[in-house]
């Protein structure tokens, strides 16, 4: 959803609150698609500090789908983003490169809260996602789901510097 600027830009130290609906439902990227199974409107400050300067704060809840890291089972995963930015309206799209300043949420006189909320979504997104401490994750032979039980495969593991003298005994036989 874009918000157009030139309310706030017309006015020094003029404020404008809003709730913005997300037209995203669901976060992708290179790791795949997560949908959101909830999200609330991101609820936006926009202030002019002057000098075509201005200060964008707010907040968004989310929750995610994102699998488990162990088992791959699907866990709901909220996300609370605190947005904090401040936008340099002078600035050029070669001046924003040069200073490492990542502003692709504004365009012209616009802001784009989609990809403001992508990019925060972006920073915060969890390391790691377990469906519970102790999950005990999938064989890795077979894929069974070792939460829900176990499986027949041989689980030993020899050390692989002994794997040469384990041939010769496999030989021998």
């Amino acid at each position: 959803m874009l918000i157009h600027l030139n309310e706030v830009l017309s006015c020094e130290e003029k404020t404008v609150a809003k709730n913005v609906d997300l037209e995203m439902n669901s976060f992708d990227s290179g790791l795949g698609s997560f949908p959101f199974l909830e999200k609330e409107p991101a609820a936006l400050t926009i202030t002019n500090l002057g000098d075509d300067k201005l200060k964008i704060t707010g907040s968004v809840r989310l929750t995610a789908a994102i699998p488990c890291d162990r088992c791959l089972e699907e866990v709901s995963t909220p996300l609370e983003l605190v947005i904090s930015k401040e936008v340099d309206m002078k600035q050029t799209a070669e001046g924003r490169i040069k200073d490492l300043d990542e502003t692709d949420f504004v365009i012209g006189y616009n802001l784009d809260v989609d990809k403001l909320v992508y990019g925060e979504i972006l920073v915060n997104w969890p390391m790691k996602t377990l469906c519970r401490e102790d999950c005990k994750g999938i064989c890795r032979k077979c894929g069974t789901n070792l939460n829900h039980g176990s499986c027949s495969c041989d689980t030993v593991e020899l050390d692989p510097r002994m794997a040469v003298i384990a041939e010769i005994f496999k030989n021998s036989n």
